[in-house]
């Protein structure tokens, strides 16, 4: 029986979602949470993979269990007892049994926050910048990467995926009622790296120091090395997940 559940972390603390033998990880915990609280060894399948310090505001992973869950809200009780303060689940609930958290999700959202005015109070989660940025001009640069699907040039080197090709939705920049910019990118499917790269070169265009042409060009070379570097990820949120069914 396959149960979805829906999550948030602060990534600060981890090497990432993924289990990986050189450091703790968020589904490292969550797999001994859900093995200690249902006293069988449970195995946890993500929506995708974070990198080492992001954060996610919404996760969602599945997991099999072979009998009925009976009281779904007694064990995120458990779980959240158990995960500690950096890691908090929201929600357990049934699924089809061939649902797959990372295989049928239609998109993903992420967030990057940036502020321009220094706040002791905006560090953990945001990224200062401490020159001016020309946010219609990256916004000028961001809605054109829609026009294309092979992002390599945003890709982390030596990853094991097939394809770099990925379609992009929605990609703007706004500002928030707390002062704050943040860039928001959907898609449906992002290859390690994507967003903490494609900041960094939008900033490099809101500084003036390439243009929108230039970052055209960047993408299309299909070459890391050309592009800017990659952001801090302490700024970046997973945000949001869709799939073609209901998901509490």
């Amino acid at each position: 029986m396959r149960y979805f559940m829906r999550l948030a972390y602060n990534g600060a603390g981890y090497h990432g979602w993924q289990v990986q033998p050189n450091g703790v990880t968020v589904q490292e915990c969550v797999e001994r949470a859900l093995s200690t609280a249902l006293r069988t060894p449970i195995a946890v399948t993500g929506a995708g993979r974070t990198d080492a310090g992001v954060n996610a505001a919404m996760m969602v992973a599945h997991f099999d269990v072979t009998e009925p869950i009976a009281d779904t809200h007694l064990l995120i009780r458990r779980l959240n007892s158990i995960v500690g303060r950096d890691i908090a689940i929201y929600s357990i609930y049934r699924v089809a049994d061939d649902a797959h958290a990372r295989f049928d999700a239609t998109s993903r959202t992420y967030k990057y926050f940036v502020t321009l005015t220094k706040s002791p109070f905006d560090y953990a989660f945001t990224w200062h910048c401490r020159t001016p940025l020309d946010f219609d001009l990256m916004n000028e640069a961001a809605e054109r990467m829609m026009g294309y699907t092979d992002f390599t040039s945003f890709s982390k080197l030596h990853t094991d995926v097939f394809t770099n090709n990925c379609r992009i939705t929605h990609a703007r920049w706004e500002q928030a009622d707390d002062g704050r910019w943040v860039f928001t990118v959907t898609a449906d499917r992002f290859l390690r790296n994507m967003v903490r790269a494609i900041v960094g070169t939008l900033v490099e265009v809101g500084r003036h120091k390439i243009s929108v042409e230039e970052f055209c060009q960047i993408i299309e070379k299909k070459d890391r090395c050309s592009a800017g570097t990659s952001m801090p990820g302490n700024a970046l949120f997973l945000w949001e997940v869709t799939y073609p069914f209901h998901t509490e």
